[in-house]
C-alpha cells in the first residue's frame, strides 16, 4: 500500500479510538498556594517606547 492511499480498517481502528471517552483522569482542581504579583506601573506609550528599542 503507498503512502496516503485509503485504508478502511484503519480508518475504523481510528473511528473507534477517537470515538472512546476516558473518564479515568482525576478531574479534581489542583488548589493553588502561593502569591501572584503583578506591576502595572508603566504607561503604555512607556511600554511602546520598551518595545522599539527591544526591536532595534
Amino acid at each position: 500500500m503507498s503512502m496516503g492511499a485509503y485504508d478502511e480498517a484503519e480508518h475504523e481502528r481510528r473511528e473507534q479510538k477517537t470515538s472512546s471517552v476516558d473518564a479515568a483522569f482525576d478531574d479534581e482542581r489542583t488548589t493553588y498556594r502561593g502569591e501572584l504579583k503583578y506591576d502595572s506601573g508603566d504607561s503604555a506609550e512607556a511600554l511602546i517606547d520598551q518595545f522599539k528599542q527591544m526591536r532595534k
